[in-house]
């Protein structure tokens, strides 16, 4: 550490140290402030005591005051959801972010969003139910994903969350504005008893692109909100308090994620959408500006306090979170993922939005899914249906990535889509194009059921969402007891992200002042939450 003059002298009880493990002890004491003094044995850490000019106590170099995690973000956030700290599990589909995952970050104090995308309303009423039960009065949310494929889904979706009094969604992967999330939105408003406009029906819009991030910061479209009031979906009272209020809330800047992402950059994005929703409160001036929070890539604590630095209100995680025992992944699923490097990613083909030639990325160690779901994309665009198929290359699909003739394959896609959604029958009806993609969509599809059931005789067809965040999670947590996917508690992975982000604030503080910290005491480590952060730190390398 570097020595500088200073007329400040400290004083306490402690004594400060100046060996790596005690100047981590005393930077990991985040609920007192810390202090960076002379000693007659070098320059020391210490927690706590007191400041004064002049006196017979060390003389002072640095100081940063208590930073609980909770202080990290926006209290706005804290306050709107009821919440401990800025903290957001984000939704994974098909139940991936689990009903046991979400109780068990609401007991903790955390957001956490049910990953209600691509399950069937009987299995979401399920899981409200336990809310209800389980974690009355806690907050919660649950996802809503954009199905321009399948629009009763989505509609089926809202009137299950209207009916049962969902007061938070986490809509994702719009690409533009439909009835149904504005009908969510609007469905909620009211005035209080002092005439202010109350929005009762929370929304967190995840987005990646400018565009549509001001789309859901701006009121609710008139052409919309007009056909709503027509269909009587909305009242005339919410339809005039439309124009008062954002559509979101909460904006989450997405970027380099699993599933559906554009791998855009965060410290590229997130300014952007930071000035956006600036532009916006100017011109519309909401009583309650909207807040901007960012998720993708963070999977450790350098990576959390750096978007903290840039301004979100607050962080949003999905990767690591697959990883842990209250995911709703197979037991197979998570010992690939807590082996997986930050390269060990890849783009393939989307299933709910297949024919429009999005991707989504996912994990590619140990699995053939992106290579194969590529080639049936491929296929996809160079054919008119499956009758077309060169007998050649239809024999391969059907022997090494369907493992059945196609034919079959497709009453199976008939007997699926009679129960859930008909008019996607009807649609491939005389279009064998659009049942080509309906077959290929059911690979698709099934390829993430085999890899949350853990069906071990497709491993090879897993189709695990992943972003780069859970390599550098897997890096990080190296030499610690999360290293044991047996280990990996939802919430013991928040907590740790977030006492790391203000353990790495806390040190960034220090260094703008000019302070040297020593490699080996300024890397966060987890220890088992029995024991305080700010103990031993053992398991640091």
């Amino acid at each position: 550490m570097d020595i500088r003059e200073t007329p400040l002298r400290w004083s306490g009880d402690r004594y400060p140290s100046t060996d790596p493990a005690g100047i981590y002890n005393a930077l990991a004491d985040l609920d007192q402030p810390c202090f960076i003094v002379v000693t007659p044995d070098g320059i020391g850490a210490v927690s706590g005591g007191s400041v004064a000019g002049g006196g017979d106590g060390l003389p002072l170099l640095a100081a940063a005051q208590p930073l609980p995690p909770q202080r990290l973000g926006s209290a706005a956030f804290l306050a709107a959801h009821r919440v401990r700290q800025p903290y957001m599990a984000g939704a994974m589909a098909g139940g991936i972010a689990s009903a046991d995952m979400v109780i068990a970050l609401a007991r903790e104090g955390f957001l956490a969003s049910y990953g209600a995308a691509g399950l069937l309303p009987e299995t979401i009423e399920k899981a409200l139910g336990r809310f209800a039960a389980e974690i009355p009065g806690l907050p919660y949310a649950v996802n809503l994903i954009h199905s321009p494929s399948e629009d009763r889904l989505e509609r089926e979706a809202v009137e299950l969350f209207l009916r049962h009094g969902v007061r938070c969604v986490e809509a994702s992967a719009f690409m533009d504005l439909t009835p149904h999330v504005v009908r969510y939105r609007l469905a909620g408003l009211r005035t209080d008893q002092d005439g202010r406009v109350v929005a009762e029906n929370r929304l967190i819009a995840k987005i990646s692109r400018s565009e549509t991030a001001e789309r859901f910061m701006r009121p609710a479209p008139a052409t919309l909100v007009s056909s709503l009031l027509e269909q009587g979906l909305i009242t005339h009272d919410q339809a005039a308090l439309a124009h008062h209020v954002p559509l979101a809330d909460d904006i989450t800047v997405e970027a380099d994620s699993g599933g559906h992402t554009d791998r855009r950059p965060l410290p590229a994005l997130l300014p952007t959408i930071l000035r956006l929703r600036d532009t916006v409160q100017r011109e519309h001036r909401y009583a309650v500006p909207i807040r901007v929070g960012a998720g993708g890539g963070l999977g450790t604590p350098v990576a959390v306090a750096a978007t903290f630095a840039m301004g979100a209100a607050y962080v949003v995680t999905g990767s690591v979170n697959q990883s842990c025992l209250e995911s709703g992944a197979s037991t197979e699923s998570k010992a690939m993922l807590a082996e997986a490097g930050i390269a060990d990613v890849d783009m393939a083909p989307a299933a709910d939005m297949f024919e429009m030639g999005v991707d989504l990325q996912v994990l590619k160690k140990g699995t053939l899914f992106p290579m194969r779901a590529r080639r049936l994309y491929q296929i996809y665009q160079a054919h008119d249906g499956i009758d077309a198929i060169p007998a050649p290359d239809r024999a391969k699909l059907e022997q090494q990535i369907f493992r059945r003739p196609l034919e079959d394959v497709w009453q199976e896609c008939v007997g699926y889509f009679q129960r859930r959604d008909p008019e996607q029958l009807t649609r491939a009806a005389g279009n064998p194009k659009r049942k080509m993609a309906l077959i290929f969509r059911w690979y698709l599809g099934m390829s993430s059921r085999w890899a949350v059931v853990g069906d071990k005789d497709r491993a090879m067809d897993y189709q695990i969402w992943c972003g780069p965040a859970m390599g550098s999670f897997n890096d990080w947590v190296t030499g610690s007891y999360l290293k044991t996917p047996g280990n990996r508690r939802v919430a013991d992975v928040a907590h740790h992200l977030m006492l790391g982000a203000a353990f790495h604030t806390r040190l960034a503080q220090l260094r703008s002042t000019g302070v040297h910290i020593p490699s080996t005491a300024g890397d966060y480590r987890p220890v088992p939450l029995e024991t305080p952060a700010h103990g031993s730190p053992a398991g640091m390398r």
